[in-house]
């Protein structure tokens, strides 16, 4: 999952945060560490601390295993497709299983939402920003929502270029007036004060 920070010297709206959590059924007495208390074991090559575990949280340790991976696949695909839009690593949520051992059951990366300097900088950004939130297969409600900001930004930035071709096309026609109007004028004194010059000659 994505979150997004925004330097302030650009950013007019708030940072959006992301901390996404998978959760798991039946997964309270591994979250408090509490084990239950029969003894049905694994098999005889099974040693250590696993040799330890009942049946149900060995199930709640390959539970946990599964989404630790998934977790971090999603970080890992925001991280491939964010590059320069990523502000500092992964940072992940852990529970410990019933084999005491830390497993990731959410997290978040963070990346720049700001606007770039230019309107016209900003299309490709906000382009770049809906795809790192976009990129994970399987998005979270979160990632959609900074998706959704990266394309309203996109199109304001979109409109802002509109508005600033149309106003410079505007005082472009305008100087070009200007310009005619002035060798106009100037065009008739010239001709006039050429004929002046010819009649003395």
């Amino acid at each position: 999952m994505i979150q997004s920070t925004a330097s302030t010297a650009i950013q007019t709206g708030s940072a959006f945060e992301n901390i996404a959590r998978f959760s798991l059924q039946g997964l309270k007495q591994a979250d408090s560490g509490s084990r239950k208390g029969n003894t049905a074991l694994a098999s005889d090559s099974v040693s250590g601390p696993a040799a330890q575990l009942t049946a149900d949280e060995q199930q709640q340790v390959q539970e946990l295993k599964q989404i630790d991976r998934k977790v971090r696949a999603h970080e890992q695909a925001h991280l491939a497709v964010g590059a320069d839009l990523i502000r500092g690593g992964p940072s992940y949520i852990y529970q410990i299983g019933p084999d005491n051992q830390r497993y990731a059951v959410g997290g978040e990366v963070s990346i720049d939402t700001s606007p770039a300097r230019t309107p016209e900088d900003t299309i490709p950004k906000a382009q770049h920003i809906r795809a790192t939130a976009l990129a994970p297969i399987d998005p979270s409600p979160q990632d959609q929502s900074v998706a959704a900001q990266a394309s309203r930004m996109e199109g304001e930035a979109r409109i802002a270029v509109a508005v600033q071709q149309r106003e410079e096309s505007a005082n472009a026609d305008q100087g070009n007036t200007r310009l005619y109007r002035s060798v106009e004028q100037s065009g008739g004194r010239s001709a006039r004060m050429g004929a002046l010059l010819d009649s003395f000659a």
